[in-house]
């Protein structure tokens, strides 16, 4: 029965004072019997209010200060140890800047009891205060690693069907322990990445794991959610799309995609020179190439512990064009996008590992 799972919600916070009212008023005014509910807050070493105020006005979270900013990656590592020592029977993963509707729970855990092979489910992101747009309709993985939500700022008018994701937006998902915890050797997120791809490499290694990923339409999560362009966020996107493609692909597939990766890296060099962080880009492949032991190391144990399914299988909900609002740019839409699809045709026809 739905009413006997017992929830983690983790809660990772930096400055975010202005977000807790609105947010953690919306999580304990939820649906779902308060008993049966967990919040765990890692503060991420604010500068502002956001310990005291929390402390003061919702003594019921779990609150964790760290010292320092530890990044996204190893705060919410921090909250799923603690939702593991608590034997709960779902983890989830939220912002600080989300307010969530009071069923948002119960559609979650609904649809993933309703099959094992379910271990995360996003809910339908819709932006804030413009609820009529979407904010995420499930992201999308593009087939050379990068990663941007699905029908941005697009009207809320998709069908209302649950159905499979490459991954889950970490902005808002729930994590069935019991799958989750299936993938040994691993921790929930790979905290060289700090902060963005993390829930890109946890949706890649679950379905290499052999489970699913869904969207939950009827579950709704609003996020207050600002696409920065500062310099800092496009190192490290560079840097982690390299890190997870080099971890998660068979070399096969690695050696079918050098030509069009080789293509595309001199047109993000020419990009990011063009838009100013070409420094950026340039530290982050070096980062790459500084520790590639390493992470040739962590592929050889995602490739030889943890795969269960082909690269084709993976592979079959990836896209092949750059589909995001907010970096639109005309060689990327009328030369690149083209060019990038008819290779991803080419690479599923010939796939079969």
């Amino acid at each position: 029965m739905i009413q006997h799972k017992k929830i983690t919600i983790i809660i990772v916070t930096y400055n975010a004072r202005h977000y807790m009212p609105e947010c953690l008023d919306s999580v304990f005014h939820s649906r779902y019997p308060q008993d049966l509910l967990q919040v765990i807050v890692i503060d991420n070493n604010s500068a502002d209010s956001t310990v005291g105020y929390i402390k003061e006005k919702y003594p019921q979270v779990r609150l964790i200060v760290n010292k320092d900013n530890t990044g996204f990656a190893k705060a919410n590592n921090q909250g799923f140890f603690l939702a593991q020592k608590s034997a709960c029977d779902y983890a989830v993963l939220l912002n600080q800047d989300t307010i969530v509707e009071p069923n948002w729970l119960e559609h979650m855990v609904e649809v993933a009891e309703s099959d094992k092979k379910i271990a995360i489910v996003q809910p339908k992101l819709l932006l804030h205060p413009e609820k009529h747009l979407i904010n995420s309709f499930g992201n999308s993985i593009h087939y050379l690693g990068f990663a941007f939500c699905n029908h941005y700022r697009e009207p809320d008018n998709k069908k209302n069907e649950i159905f499979e994701l490459p991954y889950a937006s970490g902005a808002a998902c729930l994590l069935k322990m019991s799958a989750i915890e299936k993938m040994k050797d691993w921790d929930l997120f790979d905290e060289r990445l700090f902060m963005y791809h993390e829930d890109v490499d946890l949706g890649w290694r679950t379905r290499l794991a052999g489970f699913k990923v869904v969207l939950d339409p009827f579950a709704v999560v609003y996020h207050k959610y600002n696409f920065g362009k500062a310099k800092y966020k496009f190192y490290y996107m560079e840097r982690n799309r390299h890190i997870v493609m080099l971890e998660n692909y068979k070399w096969r597939t690695l050696l079918l995609l050098s030509p069009i990766l080789l293509v595309v890296e001199l047109g993000m060099f020419v990009y990011a020179l063009k838009n100013g962080w070409f420094k950026e880009k340039l530290a982050g492949d070096m980062w790459v190439l500084s520790r590639l032991g390493s992470i040739l190391k962590r592929r050889n144990m995602v490739q030889r512990k943890l795969r269960k399914v082909t690269d084709k299988e993976i592979i079959r909900l990836y896209v092949g064009s750059i589909k995001f609002q907010d970096l639109q740019y005309f060689l990327i839409t009328y030369v690149a996008n083209p060019i990038m699809e008819i290779y991803l045709k080419l690479v599923q026809k010939i796939i079969s590992w």
